[in-house]
């Protein structure tokens, strides 16, 4: 059936019973359906395709997808389970819309972030003016366990030090976008984003045209182009390789994906040596010299020689190359320091600092424990606070006060004061939900947004991300870690930009 097919059998009364008859947004913020119970400007034709669709027919859609992304082994690893370590990571077939009108101003504030933070990182391992300014409390920089001293005076290519950053977005009640948190070591998620999309392109073939939904299959060649981009200057054609830490890595679906899709070896640090001042590949024809790594593995591990002298998964004398300028390293060393939550709190200052601009997107107002009013305000109001741990992530060191026991606060509170420079608080929001599909109805999820941002010649943002949901009722932790799921998520085109056919 054609989508106008569709839209004439519901205006003749013919086929089933809405979807969305009966659908509550519960006083939050919907993505998709307004408080009015209306579509939202780019959604009016999934709202009439999915009310065309039995429920039969829907959770048959449905299971389809899951199936197929079962085949693909679309999977995560998730350490310490006694079960096994592999999960498949789930999926719902309603996508998030965003409007063309909203994405122009994520994508320009996305673009500015990357640039204040690139700057930030480049200063702090040379001259720090932003500490000498007073901006950045001397403090704060030296405290920060992901800070190297070994990257003090680096100079990376085209002097781009966050080449990949997925930045966390949510909406709040307000209806306003704010950035959560930033990724820029090795961020992952992307290769869902592709899936989903895929998945999403079977189950729906008629709709993406109609409603403009605009590609994302294309982020592989950008990627290549960026990383390429990096490649040292008399290389014409470089050897672009990505590094994982190997099959028991989280991610180790997700960087397989991608080696494939953008035709480049995918090698541990075992596949890698340092000779007469190069790295170069092991191959049946011999070694083979590479010029740029996007390594999807944390600095600590990357070269013994340099950093952790236990670690079997990297390439001894990696660095003292990288440092030579004989090879490029995407995401470069250091950039992790972008990654501490306290820091985070600092963005907002470092774009005015660096930029002379005013933020695009928000912070989510956060309260940094170091300070020492601002430790009194968190600790007098634990009950209504998010208190997480500076370098923690996947939804782990986290206290969400209002859901916590009495003694789940007390326990924060003495970690708090015993280490303040490691914790922040910051007011829980009432994050926006999507409609879901959840025992055979659609209910409202909470929700989160990875946009993937890549730095090569330009800041390109790849229109679309990993939408997060919360597939527990009335969870605000999206991680899939913690039992979250993902959608796909269509920026609608405006009438000048190209959209999926």
């Amino acid at each position: 059936m054609s989508d106008e097919q569709i839209a004439g059998a519901l205006s003749d009364g013919d086929g089933f019973g809405p979807w969305f008859e009966n659908y509550d947004t519960q006083g939050f913020h919907d993505e998709l359906i307004d408080s009015q119970g209306q579509p939202r400007p780019g959604g009016e034709l999934l709202v009439e395709k999915l009310n065309s669709l039995g429920r039969d027919e829907l959770i048959h859609r449905q299971q389809a997808a899951e199936r197929l992304l079962f085949r693909l082994g679309i999977t995560f690893n998730v350490y310490g389970e006694s079960e096994g370590t592999e999960k498949i990571f789930p999926f719902d077939l309603v996508p998030r819309i965003i409007h063309s009108r909203e994405w122009e101003r994520l994508e320009r504030g996305l673009q500015q972030r990357i640039n204040a933070l690139n700057q930030f990182i480049d200063d702090i391992y040379h001259d720090q003016h932003i500490v000498r300014d007073g901006v950045l409390p001397m403090e704060i920089l030296a405290s920060a366990s992901s800070y190297r001293k070994v990257c003090r005076g680096l100079e990376p290519p085209r002097g781009i030090w966050c080449h990949i950053t997925g930045t966390d977005l949510v909406r709040g009640g307000d209806g306003q976008i704010y950035v959560l948190e930033d990724n820029l070591r090795v961020p992952s998620g992307v290769s869902y984003v592709l899936q989903n999309r895929m998945a999403m392109k079977r189950s729906f073939p008629q709709i993406f045209s109609a409603s403009r939904v605009r590609p994302v299959d294309d982020y592989p060649s950008h990627l290549l182009a960026t990383l390429q981009h990096l490649a040292p200057d008399a290389v014409d054609q470089p050897t672009v390789v990505l590094l994982t830490p190997g099959a028991f890595n989280s991610a180790y679906y997700e960087h397989s994906f991608l080696a494939q899709q953008m035709g480049v070896e995918l090698v541990e640090g075992r596949d890698l040596v340092v000779r007469d001042g190069y790295v170069c590949m092991r191959t049946t024809a011999g070694y083979v010299r590479v010029d740029v790594i996007y390594r999807r593995i944390d600095d600590d591990f990357i070269d013994p020689l340099t950093f952790r002298p236990d670690s079997l998964l990297g390439v001894p004398g990696l660095i003292d190359v990288y440092r030579s300028g004989r090879v490029a390293l995407a995401n470069a060393p250091g950039t992790g320091v972008a990654d501490d939550k306290v820091i985070y709190a600092y963005v907002e200052k470092m774009i005015r600092y660096y930029l002379s601009e005013d933020p695009i997107i928000p912070n989510v107002p956060t309260y940094v424990c170091f300070d020492d009013s601002e430790r009194q305000y968190v600790l007098e109001h634990l009950d209504e606070l998010v208190v997480k741990a500076a370098n923690e992530a996947g939804g782990y060191g986290m206290l969400i006060g209002p859901h916590a026991t009495q003694q789940q606060r007390d326990e924060f509170a003495a970690l708090i004061r015993n280490n303040p420079r490691n914790y922040i608080a910051q007011p829980t929001l009432s994050l926006s939900r999507v409609p879901t599909i959840v025992g055979g109805r659609l209910e409202g999820r909470h929700v989160d947004f990875r946009p993937y941002i890549l730095y090569g010649e330009d800041i390109y943002v790849l229109p679309g991300g990993l939408t997060r949901v919360a597939l527990r009722k009335g969870s605000l932790v999206v991680n899939s870690s913690q039992g979250g799921g993902s959608k796909d998520t269509w920026v609608i085109a405006s009438e000048q930009e190209h959209y999926d056919n």
